[in-house]
Order: C-alpha cells, then structure tokens, then sequence
C-alpha cells in the first residue's frame, strides 16, 4: 500500500502509513487522525463504502480498522447510524497498554469484549436489510418497539426463567444506560445509597454515582454477596448473582433466598445484572433472580458480550413502579431493535450462543491448562462460565507490579485490585472472549516468563542483607 494523503468530504486528512497490513495501517493513521485533533470529538467518519472507494481498498479493511478502533474506545455508534469518533484528550479509552514494538499490545487479555470476528455479519445484515423495509422509521415508542420487547419477553421467559411480560420489558441501550435511568428513579423516590459488590465493575458505581446514589461496597465470596452484610438503611443492591464480576462466583441458594427476603423485609429493589448468563459451561445456568419475586427484582441485559457491542441493544425487566423511570430515556433506533427482534425470532440469536459456547469452552479450558503448565501451583477460582478467568500463584504478592511487567512486554491484563473498593487477595484477570485460541498459549508464555523474573528479583532482594 503506497504511502497516501487522501482528502475526502470531511476534510480529514489521513497519512496512510505504506507498510504492513492494509486494515492495520489505515487504523493506525485514523487513530493518529483523532489524537491529534483533525477528527474531533464527536464527529462523524466516513461510511465504511465511501472510504473504501476513496482509498481504493475493499471494505472489509475499512470495516476492520473502524471494529479495531471501537474495541479501544476511540470510535462509537450504532447500526443504521454515523459511526463518530468518541476519543478527547485525557479521556480514559480503557485502550490496552502499548507494546514497544507496535504501539499495541500482542495480545489483548483484558475481559469484557465477545470474539468480534465470530459476529455473524451476513445474517446481521440480512436482518438490518428486512428491517429497514418494513419498520416504522419515525421514533421508536417508549419502552421500545413493541416487536422487540415481545421477542425479549418470550425469550428471557424461556432461556432464564423470568417472569416477563411483554408490557414488563424495556428497551435500552445497554446494562449502563438501565442502570442509569433505575438510579436516577431510586434518587428520586428518596433512596440515597445503592450497595454494590466489591470487587465488582467500577462503570456501575460511577453511573450510580453520577445518578445521586452513594455506593456501599458490600464483600463478596465464594457463594457470591455476602447478604448479612448489607448495610442498614440501604434498600437497594446492585449484582451480578449468575457469574459475578470479577471473581466468578455464582449467588447461591441460600443467599438467593436471602436476598429476597431482605428486599421484602426492607422495603427494597434488587438490580439484576445478567453478566455472563448465557455462558455457562459445565452445567445449565441458574434461573434469574427476577423469576423469584418479579415486584422485588429489575433484571437486567444486553447483547454486548454476547453479540458486539456495536449493536446497542439492552433491556428491563420491570415491575410498574420502576417503568417510567425506565422508559424516561431514548432508546437504540427502532431499526436496530427491529433487526434485533427478527434476529431472535428467526432463531438465530440461539444458534449464535450455541456455537458461541462451543468456542468459548474449549477457549477457556485452553487458557487453564495453559495457565496450569507454563505456572506451577497456578489457581484459577469461579465456576466454569463467562469470558474471562481470574488466576494466581504462589509468589504473586504484589499484583498491579506484575501486571504493569506483563503490559510492558505486549500483553494487556486486568487486576482483582483493578476493580476492587477495599484491599483483598491479589489475581490477574484474564479475558480470552476477543482471543484468538493460537494466541493462548503465546501470552500465557509471556505471563510465565514475566512471573518467573519477578519472583527471582523479588527473592534476590530477600536474601539482601
């Protein structure tokens, strides 16, 4: 690819670097369009068919270099809308730590994102297609189209146990964009607090926070949130009892049973985050909280892990009190969550989550092993489920060193500390959904590599007199 200054429309000038893959160097000037300024905040890039006829390259390379750019945060948008550059200087992108060599990591652990290149494109498409010649183009209903809620409804009912009428359900942009509109209806029906699991995702406690709730970190286990200590005066919870993030525990019985009682007892609403309901790999998932005590429960989800997070769809399910607060805010298009709605009902969501399954089990049970070989004495806790694991090891005393060492050669990891409210046992937390299954045993190889180093220069400062 010959080293290019290509002018289009938005007046964007691009320095196309001439080497290596062309999909990774149109990235690589697109990036350094937005960090320095001459793409800003908020604007629009071009429809991936133009540049591609502008470049002369196909649009598979300008489809791939703007999915790259979306996975680091620099780029966002819905189908059936401008793609817009969401990167300003000094915001947190959550983009992994550099590599030397490429200005990117190797390889890409960190957890929350599904295997985009197994998205199923073609019947995504086949479905955007049908439903823009037959939805309503006008704005979408509050609440969502009613299509949409009445597949979610049938689909929630049968795939999770929940109690879920189609007037129960509401469409929302995602698991924060639920939480946040919950919030600001808990603000002002008088609750001031909200607990929350810790460790647990630090996105929802500052959208809590910027709703007007204090968040009250609450220990988790084993056996998922320690319900006894729930603090008093708190009546409403935030969690993730099908796969807690990040420790991987499952909410038991006796703690669900629990939990409900206490929301009876206090007068409260539990929030239920579905994260990782549908990857469960050694046996079926537990039901929903919700399908417990529907008036005591909002469940909550999305198919951002378990499609792309381009897509935008999330849900609610919701007793009456909480749905005007719910349906208060705007929702995905109505084309999205038309296509959304034929995808589910065509059967092909399931099919999707079958094969996703599949891969993501024999994924992970590689990662183990690969863990279990190359780090004698290597653990990893949680159930057999979700898209990541957390791992430790005899010696890993001071996690956030290690992990900052495993950045500096190419591989991006996460940390227990990384989400925690209050001090607790050291991990790393490894995701493997966005992870090729050649490139397992390559970054764990390097995780060894640089753990061994560490705990050799650690017990040589020991020994020191």
């Amino acid at each position: 690819m010959q080293e290019s200054r290509t002018t289009f429309a938005w007046e964007t000038l691009l320095d196309v670097p001439a080497r290596g893959p062309r999909h990774v160097a149109l990235a690589t000037a697109l990036r350094a369009a937005i960090r320095s300024g001459r793409l800003p905040t908020g604007s629009a890039v071009p429809p991936s068919r133009v540049l591609a006829a502008t470049l002369g390259c196909s649009r598979w390379v300008v489809t791939q270099a703007y999915a790259q750019l979306a996975t680091e945060g620099y780029l966002g948008g819905r189908t059936g809308s401008a793609t817009r550059v969401r990167w300003s200087p000094g915001a947190d992108t959550r983009a992994p730590a550099p590599s030397p060599q490429s200005g990117r990591p190797r390889f890409d652990l960190a957890p929350g994102l599904p295997d985009l290149r197994a998205f199923p494109r073609r019947q995504w498409a086949d479905a955007l297609s049908r439903a823009a010649a037959g939805a309503d183009l006008g704005p979408a209903a509050p609440g969502g189209v009613p299509a949409l809620r009445e597949v979610l409804a049938e689909y929630l009912a049968r795939s999770r146990g929940a109690v879920a009428p189609a007037g129960s359900v509401v469409v929302c942009g995602g698991i924060r964009d639920a939480v946040g509109r919950l919030c600001r209806g808990l603000a002002a029906q008088g609750h001031r607090e909200i607990a929350v699991e810790d460790p647990g995702w630090g996105a929802l406690r500052q959208v809590a926070a910027t709703a007007g709730l204090r968040p009250r970190p609450v220990a988790v286990d084993g056996d998922g949130l320690r319900v006894a200590e729930l603090p008093p005066g708190v009546r409403a919870v935030l969690l993730t009892p099908a796969h807690q993030f990040p420790t991987g525990g499952v909410l038991s019985p006796a703690r669900r049973g629990a939990l409900i009682d206490w929301a009876r007892a206090v007068d409260g609403v539990i929030v239920e985050d579905e994260y990782d309901s549908e990857f469960r790999y050694d046996r079926k998932p537990v039901g929903c909280l919700q399908g417990l005590d529907p008036a005591r429960v909002v469940l909550t989800g999305s198919a951002h892990k378990t499609l792309a997070p381009a897509v935008g769809v999330g849900w609610a399910v919701a007793p009456p009190r909480w749905r005007p607060c719910l349906e208060a805010g705007a929702g995905p298009p109505g084309i999205d969550q038309a296509a959304f709605a034929a995808f589910v009902a065509a059967g092909r969501y399931d099919r999707h989550l079958h094969r996703a399954r599949q891969r993501y089990r024999a994924r992970r049970d590689l990662l183990v092993d690969a863990l279990a070989r190359a780090l004698p004495g290597c653990v990893t806790q949680g159930v057999s489920a979700g898209l990541h694991v957390v791992c430790s090891w005899p010696g890993l005393d001071d996690e956030r060193a290690v992990a900052a060492a495993v950045r500096a050669e190419g591989v991006h990891v996460m940390t227990l500390a990384d989400y925690r409210v209050t001090p607790g046992p050291p991990g790393l937390v490894l995701g493997y959904g966005n992870l090729s299954d050649a490139a397992v045993p390559q970054a764990v190889a390097v995780l060894a590599r640089v753990a061994r180093a560490k705990s050799r220069a650690d017990g040589g400062r020991a020994g020191r007199p």
